[in-house]
């Protein structure tokens, strides 16, 4: 697909979340049309597309991050590394790759696909839903994490054992677990049996 200049609206994931278009899909992926971003969320949700990054340091540690407070939707939960959607026409990888920057301040030393996972996940504590035909990526950072604070407000790099322990004490996303549990394959490939994952 080629990849289509974000208008000045869609330079971030907060504020005016309907000024946003997302590419809506069919069940294997087809573009099907546009919506913006919140009606998109709003029960019972139309199936766009999304993408979720992973990415691990030379340790084989995962970096999660802790969504900003002010975003409208799930503020203040942990999550993956990054996640969020494509602009209409522009790519999963580029779009994946962009955000982590803008979120994250850092490039991917390694930025690969890991496959897709489609899933309907409720946000209990917003009531939005999450209909989404999801891009898996997983990936090496190499350089020093620097968040941009309106979109992160904390990051960690954890082991398979922490990430357990933090799971079990604090909030994390509503897709969190499922965008994970489609990767493993990826991950396991990328850091080694050694890594635990």
């Amino acid at each position: 697909m080629p990849t289509t200049p974000a208008p000045a609206a869609n330079s971030s994931s907060n504020g005016t979340a309907e000024a946003i278009m997302l590419e809506l899909v069919d069940e294997s992926g087809n573009t099907i049309g546009t919506a913006e971003k919140l009606s998109a969320h709003q029960a019972p949700g139309l199936l766009h597309r999304a993408f979720s990054v992973f990415l691990f340091d030379t340790s084989g540690r995962l970096l999660l991050q802790r969504r900003a407070l002010g975003k409208y939707h799930s503020p203040g939960v942990w999550s993956n590394t990054c996640c969020g959607h494509p602009y209409p026409g522009e790519a999963p990888f580029t779009a994946a790759a962009r955000r982590t920057h803008e979120e994250l301040g850092i490039s991917p030393a390694l930025l690969a696909a890991a496959g897709t996972v489609r899933y309907n996940h409720p946000d209990p504590a917003s009531g939005l839903v999450e209909q989404e035909y999801n891009h898996l990526f997983v990936g090496l950072v190499q350089a020093s994490v620097r968040p941009d604070p309106e979109e992160v407000d904390d990051t960690a790099f954890v082991t398979p054992e922490e990430l357990a322990a933090r799971h079990a004490e604090v909030p994390f996303s509503a897709w969190f677990m499922t965008v994970l549990d489609a990767a493993r394959p990826a991950i396991r490939e990328l850091t080694g049996p050694e890594a635990g994952w």
